[in-house]
């Protein structure tokens, strides 16, 4: 089996599927997703129930003991070799030793590059689309950005990027000059004026401080808890502007449209120490601010 432990938020969990599945599907062996974090996070909770995933569920009994939780099981476990052999990712970027996988292996990581599942992106792209229907309010808003052929989607991330002291360090926060310049390539590139459909986690503070060169209609109404419905909307938009964030980089890189525009941050992280070079699809657009 690939068993792959699932941390951090939904952009981040939805990164360490599409690896583990594409992973699954090239060995011929059956997914397994280690959700037992989420029994003790306290900053994330599990968040693809939104999908229809192609995992078989497997009892806690079954899995590899957490060499935190339970070090000295852990330990035995590994002595005697009764599962998957363990893989760490060995860095932020492309970690060849994934692809090199043939045989049963427990995968832990974040795995942020298309480079892991690009010879699956339509399998991954499908399993990874919000089933079930929209509710009133979002299919309105569907509607209208469907309706819209200069709609681009843009993406403010703070939340814990600005309270968090920990991750301010680490990430940082985009500068409106990142915007401007962002916008002004995807107008050069659309050839007119985008309409620009925001989205955030703090839709307030966009709504009193994003000043653009273009109309921009805020996306405000889904709070947290239904943060699948702006992933939706975000990649129904015709082009992309994304922040340094697994969530509007899923946004982008699910809209299947082959001329769609994105454009992202140059810095990944504020901390270059975790820079990630893989992160940007070749075809994406890296904007400085």
């Amino acid at each position: 089996m690939i068993m792959m432990t699932l941390i951090g938020g939904l952009g981040n969990q939805m990164f360490q599927y599409a690896a583990g599945r594409s992973l699954a599907l090239t060995t011929g062996q059956d997914l397994v997703l280690d959700r037992r974090h989420y029994r003790r996070a306290r900053e994330h909770g599990y968040a693809m129930d939104v999908f229809e995933l192609a995992d078989r569920p497997v009892p806690d009994a079954e899995m590899p003991p957490f060499p935190r939780e339970r070090p000295l099981a852990h330990m035995l476990w590994r002595l005697a070799r009764r599962g998957p052999a363990r893989l760490r990712e060995a860095g932020p970027g492309y970690d060849p030793r994934v692809a090199q996988v043939t045989g049963p292996v427990w995968l832990e990581g974040y795995f942020q590059s298309e480079r892991y599942f690009a010879k699956h992106r339509s399998v991954i792209r499908d399993e990874l689309t919000v089933k079930m229907p929209p509710d009133p309010e979002n299919a309105r808003w569907l509607s209208r950005i469907k309706d819209e052929p200069r709609a681009v989607s843009l993406h403010v991330r703070r939340g814990d990027y600005v309270q968090n002291a920990k991750f301010a360090a680490l990430h940082g926060t985009c500068t409106p000059a990142y915007y401007t310049a962002a916008l002004d390539h995807v107008a050069a590139q659309m050839g007119e004026e985008p309409v620009v459909f925001a989205f955030s986690d703090d839709p307030a503070w966009v709504s009193e401080n994003l000043v653009l060169p273009a109309e921009i209609r805020v996306v405000g109404h889904n709070g947290p808890d239904r943060n699948y419905e702006d992933l939706r909307l975000m990649s129904s938009c015709r082009h992309h502007i994304i922040a340094n964030s697994s969530f509007s980089w899923w946004g982008a890189w699910l809209n299947p449209n082959p001329e769609k525009i994105v454009a992202a941050p140059e810095r990944w992280f504020a901390n270059p120490e975790f820079e990630n070079p893989d992160i940007w699809p070749t075809s994406w657009i890296k904007i400085p601010g």
